[in-house]
């Protein structure tokens, strides 16, 4: 046994569940790789990054690595001195949000001395009750639910990750949130803020293996462990005497049991969970923000930001707001297709949304599907018509894209289609197309069709299920 894995090991011991949390929620969730585990194994991880040019690896799991090494350094990791905060925001997917789901609970993380010295998990219901009145909330939030002020819950309204994490922070703060997390006397903000959708706790059980929580009834595992605690925290706290205010303690304790299992991984357990986690970050069911701009910089490049892109060529978004459609969600299939005429004078795309309600029937977590859709289009494009059963688009700006939104209604047990049609400038006709298509982070799979009708008459076509962001070009 070396010298480093001694040291290792003895500061698992010390830090107990908590050393391990952080290292599958924070570091392992910005995970690298099977190299890195390697390194950090059997060498000082304050040799990693001089090794990085060195490794066996491609150029883009290179830069990954370079990543890591650069998180873990911001963190502290590579000092002996400095204090670190993050905001962790726990996302239901089942209940869809713009920027991945709803946000039922939160975290708070810190740092001290490049080690791990507190963990919180909060409630944010509870939470938001602290917030004042006040802040306008988006138009469609305050028509559904009948409400004149924006809380944390709702904070993740952009699909761009940073413009979320800015505002979940300004809403914790305007809670008194200092009493969770006392910042530095100089520092008002947190060091860095990550979200993470329910998909990930699945990923981790199917490693682990099912897990038992002391004074819940029950058993859970990757296929039951979300919607067993959805109901807990909903329903069955109810007959076991849990103050409402204390249902979602649930979570915290499930986290404790399953860092201890984490402990216990093999080898090969812990590679097949660093694939698992590499996978959610491509995925975007793990996006992160942080306040130094070079590291941010360097997560923007990667990809695990959850940013809205730039791109010069064409580009599509399609983005969902389940709007008091409980947790409807985990039954909605969705499918699109896309269609562009570049042999028009004025060239035309034609995107169709279709929505399948797979439930049967309506019961406590399951209603018809109220959505608020919004298509990102060029910022060059304008829009041309709409074909659905009813209701008006609106056409708006923003993160310098062109918006075409409108409400969804899909029944239980129903299908509906959603038509967009909008013009493109005649500059769009030139010899090679490409489209970016940008996958809400939330939704696990979008099945694609695109047809492309070039200038010459030339047709282009594919179809793709896209779990993660992709360029087409033809």
């Amino acid at each position: 046994m070396t010298e480093n894995t001694e040291k290792m090991q003895k500061r698992r011991k010390k830090y107990g569940w908590k050393f391990w949390l952080v290292f599958w929620v924070l570091a392992a969730l910005a995970l690298l790789g099977w190299y890195v585990f390697l390194q950090v194994k059997n060498k000082n991880i304050h040799n990693l990054k001089p090794l990085l040019k060195f490794a066996p690896v491609g150029g883009e799991r290179r830069n990954e690595l370079q990543v890591l090494a650069d998180i873990y350094g911001k963190m502290g990791g590579f000092s002996a001195s400095g204090e670190k905060t993050f905001l962790l925001l726990l996302q239901n997917d089942m209940e869809l949000r713009p920027g991945g789901g709803f946000i039922g609970s939160f975290g708070i993380v810190k740092t001290k001395n490049g080690k791990i010295s507190d963990i919180q998990i909060h409630d944010t219901g509870v939470f938001d009750g602290r917030i004042p009145e006040g802040v306008a909330p988006p138009a469609p939030i305050a028509k559904t639910f009948h409400i004149n002020s924006w809380k944390l819950r709702d904070s993740n309204w952009s699909p761009d990750f940073p413009a979320n994490a800015e505002k979940a922070e300004n809403f914790y703060h305007l809670g008194g949130g200092s009493a969770f997390a006392e910042a530095s006397a100089d520092k008002k903000n947190f060091d860095g803020v990550i979200a993470v959708n329910t998909r990930v706790l699945n990923s981790i059980l199917s490693v682990t293996g099912p897990v038992k929580i002391n004074d819940y009834p029950g058993e859970y595992s990757d296929e039951t462990a979300v919607l067993q605690l959805e109901y807990q925290v909903e329903k069955g706290y109810i007959d076991q005497g849990i103050e409402k205010g204390d249902r979602k303690s649930i979570m915290k304790e499930m986290a404790e049991v399953l860092a201890e299992k984490m402990h216990n991984l093999t080898f090969f357990e812990q590679l097949e969970l660093a694939r698992k986690i590499e996978d959610h970050l491509k995925q975007k069911d793990i996006q992160m923000f942080f306040r130094d701009e070079e590291l941010q910089k360097e997560i923007d490049e990667i990809g695990w930001s959850g940013r809205v892109r730039d791109f010069s060529g064409d580009y599509l978004m399609a983005i969902d707001a389940n709007l008091n459609a409980l947790k409807s969600d985990i039954c909605i299939k969705r499918k699109m297709e896309y269609a562009v005429d570049l042999s028009r004078e004025n060239p035309q795309a034609e995107l169709k949304i279709a929505y399948e309600h797979t439930c049967r029937a309506k019961d406590w977590m399951t209603a018809d599907y109220n959505d608020f859709l919004r298509v990102f289009a060029p910022a060059g494009t304008w829009f041309e018509g709409s074909e659905a059963q009813t209701g008006e688009v609106e056409i708006s700006r923003d993160l310098e894209k062109n918006v075409f939104a409108r409400e969804v209604f899909v029944p239980i047990g129903e299908t509906r289609t959603y038509v967009f049609r909008y013009n493109f400038p005649k500059g769009a006709k030139k010899s090679v197309y490409s489209l970016l298509v940008q996958k809400q982070s939330g939704i696990s799979e979008l099945p694609v069709k695109i047809t492309v009708k070039k200038a010459d008459g030339t047709v282009f076509e594919t179809e793709e299920v896209l779990r993660e962001d992709k360029v087409f070009s033809f």
